[in-house]
């Protein structure tokens, strides 16, 4: 086990982060969030969606600390099934979820310049429709917090194949951000889900993947990529909405192709 002797968040550096993330490296992740959540708890929370990894994170703190701090990002987008989830998991859990909204200046001038659906112009317009609508919220919210937990794994894609369980988030603040799963598969997080009943997205009965707004989110087919269904118009090395991976400016100048369909 990890010692909590280490040192608090305000004079953690570069090798004590390097330290800690050589250790969790095999540590289980119920190890981790213990660290994490007796480290940082109050000032530290879960960002979920509530797909598969999130979930199981989710359980396995609750486990730990009852009183583990949820937060999400609600861009105004969402599929019904999301909403259903977030009940479902107040009423299992007995937990609080704090449902964080975008500006509603920023949505409404984003819009009005460019369309309700400006995502499916070009890359820049959808690249603005996430900071809007996730990166910006999601910015003022850890800006209230020492530290976050996220459902990133190495394998969901080539961009996040060298995710570390334990960083600091130069993104935001320099805080503290913990991937607890980040060694682990697709098979041992249903497994989790399966051998401790933990609630799940239900578009998952529907082919579904990868869940994130409904007007950018599609089932996928077999021997898919699983993030194949998360704006599928455009090319895979733009797949990312900025939330964990910051976005390259040269991404905004690829336009989308003026052919193909947006709703299959």
């Amino acid at each position: 086990m990890i010692a909590n002797s280490m040192p608090t968040l305000h004079v953690l550096n570069n090798t004590d982060i390097a330290t800690l993330a050589a250790e969790f490296e095999y540590q289980s992740p119920q190890e981790v969030l213990k660290w994490a959540l007796d480290q940082y708890h109050p000032r530290i929370a879960i960002c979920t969606s509530f797909q598969d990894t999130g979930m199981v994170i989710l359980d396995m703190a609750w486990r730990i600390n009852p009183a583990v701090r949820i937060f999400t990002l609600d861009t105004g987008r969402l599929p019904e099934e999301t909403y259903r989830i977030i009940d479902t998991v107040r009423e299992r859990y007995n937990l609080p979820i704090e449902v964080i909204f975008p500006d509603a200046q920023e949505v409404q001038d984003l819009t009005q310049l460019h369309g309700v659906n400006l995502f499916r112009k070009e890359v820049s317009l959808r690249q603005n429709c996430c900071e809007v609508r996730k990166v910006n919220p999601l910015r003022k919210k850890l800006s209230t917090l020492d530290g976050w937990i996220s459902g990133l794994r190495r394998d969901q894609s080539v961009r996040r194949a060298a995710v570390p369980v334990i960083e600091i988030d130069h993104e935001h603040g320099d805080i503290i951000k913990i991937n607890p799963l980040a060694t682990w598969t697709h098979d041992q997080v249903w497994n989790y889900i399966q051998d401790h009943d933990v609630p799940y997205h239900r578009l998952y009965d529907q082919g579904y993947t990868s869940i994130g707004c409904a007007p950018c989110t599609r089932a996928t087919q077999p021997g898919e990529d699983p993030r194949a269904g998360r704006w599928w118009w455009e090319q895979e090395e733009h797949k990312e909405c900025g939330i964990h991976i910051a976005l390259r400016p040269e991404w905004s100048a690829v336009a989308l192709p003026k052919t193909g369909t947006y709703g299959n």
